[in-house]
C-alpha cells in the first residue's frame, strides 16, 4: 500500500482506538484516502478474523473504490477486494473486504442479525444520511449490543459532526481527524442568470473553463435531463473533446471511462450528478463547473409518493463539489451564483430520515423485531408522522396488524415474506402476487423497471418500457434481466415454502379460489396492469377530460399526463410513478388497463354504496359503484338509507360557519334561553347534542326545512319541566299589558330584552315593567302603529316628555286619548266616542 495518503498519519491511532473499543468516528476529507487505504489497514488486526464490510452510497462509488484498492494490491476485483451491487458483483471466497451498496448491507443483517463471519462494518460517507444508511447503522449498533460485542463499527465522513455519532455510538468512542491535502482552490462566482436555462448557462461555464482553466473539468447538474442537453450544446462546440456523462443509469465501462484519465491523453469534461460529490477520485479533473442545484427524493404525506424535487445544493454539498478540483493539486470552481448568496444556502441536506418513505424501514424494523421505530439508535429519531403513515399503508396491504388489546403495530406472516424480499413493501407484494400466478418474472420486472430510471428507454408507458428492455442487449440491459429472474425465483420460493401465510395475505388483494384436490390456492394469470393494481390499488386511475391530461386515482388523487403521451388516449391506466407535490403530480409510468380487467380481477375492489347529490342544501340519494374515489356507475337510489341521508343533512347542519343551525334553530328561542342562562340550549350544546334532537326531525327529509313548531318542541323536550318553568320565569315570551293584550318580548336585538306595545295600552301602569333584574325595553307606538318613543323608565315617562309626544298626537290622532296624566286612566285601545259610550 502506497504511504503517501493524508489518512496514513492517523491510522496507528485509528488501530489502537479499534483494539480497545468496538467503535470509533474517523473524520477525514476529500482526497485523504479514507475509503480506500482504512479497510486494507484492518486486514491484520488480531480481531479481524472474518470479513469486513465498506458500505457505499452509490453503486458507482462502490464499485470504483473495491477496483481502487484491488489495484493497490496488484489484484483483480474479487480476489481479496470485492464489490455486491445490485447489477454487478465480484467477489470469491477468498475476498476479505466487501463493498456493497446501503441497501444492500441492510438487506443483508435483516436476514442475519449476528452478521456471522463480519469482523467490522465500515459506514462510508455517513455525512449523506442517506435513509440505508441510517437504518443500517442502528441494526449495526443494535447487533453490536446484543449479539456481537466483537463487532467494530468504523463512521467514516469527510464533514461530520464527529462528536455526535460519536455519542449514538457509545460513551467514550473516540473521534480521530485527518488533516488531508492542503491544495490552493480558487473560487469563481459567475452569478445567475434566472432568463436563461439551466443548460444554457451550464454550457456557457463550462465553454469558459475550458478556455481559461487547463487540466480535466467536472460539472455537476441536477439530473439525467440536464446532463444530456449540456452534453448535446458542447458537443457541438468542441466536437474533438471526450464529453461523458456519469450517473447511475450510465453503463459500468462508460463509468469507468469517466473515472480515469483519458487514454489518449486528451482533456475530458464530466457531466455527472450528486454521484461524483463524494467516495470517487476523478483522474485529472482540476476544474468543476457547479450548478448549485441539487435533485432529491422526497416523500409526499398527503399524496403517499414519492417525487423529485430541484432545490439549491447545501452549502456542505457545495464545498465537497468544489473539493473534487483540489484533490490532487490546486484547482479552480466556478459556481453559478453569486457570492453574496452563498450563506443564504442550507448548511447541510435534509436528511432522508425526515423527508423520505418510512414504510421499508418501518416493515424492516418490524420484521427484526422492533416495535417502536424511535427506541433505536438514530441520529435523528424516525418522525413521528411519517411513522403514523407508513404503519397505515403497510396494514392496508397486509404487512402489519394493530393489537387489539395493547394497540401495537406487529408484522403478519404475510408481511415477513414482503420484508425478505430486497424491495420496497408494495413492490415486494406485487412478486408474491406474481408467484402465487405463475408471473414472478414478469412482477419482478415491472419492480425493476420502476426503480432503475432509464431502464427501456424513457416514456410513460410502462409496457412499451419492457418490451424495449427485453430486445435491449446492452450490459445493464442484461444484467438487470438476470437480477429480475434471481428476484423472481427467491419470490416462487418463499411462495412455495410459506404458502400459508403468504395466500392469508393475498387474501386481502383478491379472492382465491380453492383448487380441487390439492387444497392449495389457485390463481390464474392476469394482464401487466392488474399486478401492479393489486400492490398499489389506488393508483387505478381514470382519465376526467377527452385530452388524456387529467387523470383521477382510486385513492383520490388528481394527476397529470402529457396530453401527447402514447396512453393519453386510454380510459384507465395503473400508474406506477409520478413526480411533483399532491396538488400537481405528472404521471411518469404507468400501465394502461382495461375495465373489463377490474370486472374480471378487483371486483373485490368495488363497492356499492349511497352517496347524496347535493344542489344547495338539498341532498339527492344516489345508488353508486365505486372504485375508491372513482365513480363506476351511478343512478337514484330506490331504497336509500334513511338514516345515512339524516346523519348527512345533520353534518351539514353543523357545517363550521354555524349559519345553517342557526337558521333551523328559532332565533326567539336561543335568545331566551341564552338570556335565561338555560346551559343545555346553548349554541354549543346543541351542536354536541344534534344527534339526539335534529337526526330524528330530519329522519324522511332532503332538506333541512324542518317546521319550526316540530323544532321548538324538540328543543324544549331536551330540558326537564323544572328547566322550562326556570326559563318562562327568566325570559317570558311575551308581556301582557294592563290592557290585556300580549307582545311578543324580542330578546335578539342588542336592545334586549324589548317589547313594542301602543302606548294608550299602558295607561294606569305607573310603574316600569321588569324580566327579572332587567327593565324591559318599552317602544311605544302610535294608534297606526309607527314609533314614537322609546323609554326604560315609563314613570319619567309620562312625567316628562309625555307632555310633548301628546301636544303632537292629538293633532295627529284626534279621536284616540291623550291624557295629561296617563298613568291615572284606565289603559284602553278605544278611540274617545267608543271608551266614553
Amino acid at each position: 500500500m502506497p504511504d503517501q495518503l493524508p489518512i496514513h498519519a492517523v491510522l496507528p491511532d485509528l488501530l489502537a482506538a479499534l483494539r480497545e473499543r468496538p467503535g470509533a468516528v474517523l473524520v477525514a476529507p476529500p482526497g485523504a484516502g479514507k475509503t480506500t487505504a482504512v479497510a486494507p489497514a484492518l486486514l491484520d488486526e488480531p480481531w479481524c478474523s472474518g470479513t469486513i464490510i465498506l458500505t457505499s452510497p452509490r453503486r458507482v462509488a462502490a464499485r470504483a473504490a473495491a477496483e481502487r484498492m484491488a489495484q493497490m494490491l496488484g489484484e483483480k476485483p474479487g480476489e481479496t477486494v470485492g464489490y455486491l451491487t445490485r447489477l454487478d458483483a465480484k467477489r470469491s471466497a477468498k475476498t476479505r473486504i466487501l463493498v456493497v451498496t446501503e441497501a444492500i448491507f441492510v438487506s443483508q443483517i435483516l436476514s442475519d442479525q449476528e452478521l456471522a463471519g463480519i469482523s467490522a462494518v465500515l459506514f462510508d460517507e455517513a455525512h449523506e444520511r442517506h435513509l440505508d444508511s441510517d437504518l443500517g447503522l442502528a441494526l449495526a449498533l443494535e447487533s453490536q449490543s446484543v449479539l456481537r460485542e466483537d463487532l467494530r463499527v468504523l463512521v467514516m465522513s469527510a464533514t461530520i459532526d464527529g462528536a455526535r455519532f460519536a455519542r449514538l455510538l457509545g460513551k467514550g468512542t473516540p473521534v480521530i481527524e485527518s488533516e488531508g491535502r492542503a491544495h490552493d482552490l480558487h473560487v469563481e462566482w459567475l452569478g445567475s442568470s434566472p432568463e436563461k436555462r439551466i443548460e444554457d448557462a451550464m454550457a456557457s461555464a463550462v465553454l469558459r473553463a475550458w478556455r481559461e482553466e487547463e487540466g480535466d473539468i467536472l460539472a455537476f447538474l441536477p439530473g439525467v435531463g440536464e446532463i444530456e442537453r449540456v452534453r448535446e450544446r458542447l458537443e457541438a462546440r468542441l466536437p474533438q473533446a471526450p464529453i461523458l456523462p456519469l450517473h447511475g443509469q450510465v453503463q459500468p465501462a462508460q463509468q469507468r471511462a469517466a473515472i480515469r484519465r483519458d487514454g489518449e491523453g486528451r482533456r475530458r469534461i464530466v457531466l455527472a450528478t450528486a454521484i461524483a460529490e463524494t467516495s470517487i477520485t476523478l483522474e485529472g479533473v482540476s476544474v468543476v463547473v457547479d450548478s448549485g442545484l441539487s435533485r432529491r427524493a422526497e416523500f409526499d404525506l398527503a399524496a403517499g409518493t414519492t417525487h423529485l424535487i430541484t432545490t439549491r445544493a447545501s452549502r456542505a454539498a457545495a464545498a465537497q463539489r468544489a473539493g473534487r478540483a483540489a484533490r490532487t493539486g490546486p484547482g479552480v470552481a466556478y459556481r453559478l451564483w453569486e457570492e453574496g448568496g452563498h450563506a443564504g444556502r442550507p448548511e447541510f441536506d435534509p436528511p432522508e430520515m425526515l423527508t423520505a418513505d418510512l414504510a421499508p424501514l418501518v416493515l424492516s424494523l418490524a420484521s427484526w423485531g422492533v416495535a417502536d421505530p424511535a427506541s433505536l439508535a438514530f441520529l435523528d429519531p424516525p418522525p413521528a408522522p411519517a411513522v403514523a403513515t407508513a404503519r397505515q399503508r403497510l396494514a392496508a396491504l397486509g404487512a402489519l396488524l394493530r393489537q387489539a388489546q395493547d394497540e401495537r403495530w406487529i408484522v403478519t406472516e404475510f408481511g415477513k415474506q414482503v420484508a425478505a424480499l430486497p424491495m420496497g413493501p408494495w413492490q415486494a407484494a406485487m412478486l408474491l402476487h406474481g408467484a402465487a400466478r405463475g408471473q414472478a418474472e414478469l412482477a419482478a420486472k415491472l419492480a425493476l423497471l420502476l426503480q432503475e430510471r432509464g431502464l427501456g428507454g424513457r416514456g410513460e408507458d410502462l409496457a412499451q418500457r419492457l418490451q424495449r428492455w427485453e430486445g435491449d442487449r446492452s450490459p445493464r440491459a442484461a444484467a438487470s434481466r438476470k437480477l429480475a429472474q434471481g428476484w423472481a425465483k427467491r419470490a416462487e420460493r418463499q411462495y412455495s415454502a410459506h404458502a400459508e401465510p403468504v395466500e392469508a395475505g393475498l387474501k386481502s388483494a383478491n379472492p382465491i379460489r380453492p383448487s380441487t384436490g390439492s387444497g392449495r390456492a389457485e390463481l390464474g394469470q392476469v394482464p401487466p396492469a392488474i399486478l401492479l393494481a393489486l400492490a398499489l390499488p389506488d393508483n387505478i386511475a381514470r382519465r376526467r377530460d377527452p385530452s388524456g391530461e387529467i387523470w383521477l386515482s382510486a385513492g383520490g388523487r388528481g394527476y397529470a399526463l402529457d396530453p401527447a403521451s402514447p396512453i393519453g388516449a386510454q380510459e384507465w391506466l395503473v400508474i406506477g410513478d409520478a413526480t411533483g407535490n399532491a396538488k400537481g403530480a405528472r404521471i411518469t409510468a404507468a400501465l394502461p388497463l382495461e375495465r373489463g380487467d377490474i370486472d374480471a380481477h378487483l371486483a373485490h375492489r368495488t363497492e356499492r354504496r349511497t352517496a347524496l347529490k347535493w344542489t344547495g342544501d338539498r341532498a339527492e340519494p344516489r345508488l353508486e359503484s365505486r372504485l375508491g374515489a372513482i365513480t363506476l356507475a351511478s343512478g337514484p337510489d330506490p331504497e336509500p338509507d334513511e338514516e345515512h341521508i339524516a346523519q348527512a343533512l345533520v353534518d351539514k347542519a353543523l357545517d363550521k360557519s354555524g349559519e345553517k343551525l342557526s337558521a333551523i334553530v328559532p332565533a326567539d328561542l336561543a335568545a331566551r334561553a341564552r338570556f335565561a342562562g338555560i346551559a343545555e340550549l346553548s349554541d354549543e350544546a346543541l351542536r354536541a347534542s344534534a344527534a339526539t334532537w335534529l337526526a330524528p326531525l330530519l329522519h324522511g327529509r332532503r332538506d333541512l326545512k324542518v317546521p319550526r313548531g316540530k323544532v321548538v318542541d324538540a328543543l324544549l323536550g331536551l330540558v326537564d319541566w323544572d328547566t322550562r318553568q326556570r326559563l318562562d320565569r327568566a325570559a317570558p315570551p311575551e308581556f301582557t299589558s294592563p290592557a290585556g293584550t300580549t307582545h311578543a318580548i324580542d330578546y335578539t336585538g342588542p336592545d334586549a330584552p324589548a317589547v313594542e306595545v301602543r302606548v294608550q295600552a299602558l295607561f294606569g301602569l305607573d310603574r316600569h315593567p321588569m324580566v327579572g333584574d332587567t327593565p324591559l325595553l318599552l317602544k311605544l307606538t302610535s294608534p297606526a302603529g309607527r314609533p314614537i318613543q322609546t323609554t326604560r323608565d315609563l314613570p319619567g315617562f309620562w312625567r316628562g316628555s309625555w307632555a310633548d309626544v301628546a301636544k303632537d298626537m292629538k293633532g295627529r290622532y284626534p279621536k284616540h286619548r291623550w291624557p295629561e296624566e296617563p298613568w291615572t286612566e284606565k289603559p284602553s285601545l278605544k278611540t274617545k266616542n267608543a271608551f266614553n259610550r
